[in-house]
């Protein structure tokens, strides 16, 4: 039996309550959505990764000076 089993009571749930959210945000590189809840004017998020880590750009040239790090 799981615990979506009809019959079956889920204890300590909250219930009655409601979470407004604001809007659905893409992180494509990392391959999953997020929400932004409530109502705060100003937020920020931790910016997302790239589909290409920037370790493939670093390299070492002719002269022996790694390239390629900013």
């Amino acid at each position: 039996m799981t615990k979506y089993a009809a019959g079956n009571v889920l204890k300590g749930v909250p219930s009655g309550i409601t979470i407004p959210i604001r809007s659905v945000r893409l992180s494509a590189g990392a391959g999953f959505l997020y929400l932004i809840l409530g109502d705060m004017q100003t937020m920020q998020t931790m910016p997302g990764l790239g589909t290409r880590p920037g370790l493939w750009e670093v390299g070492v040239d002719e002269a022996g000076r790694v390239v390629g790090l900013f």
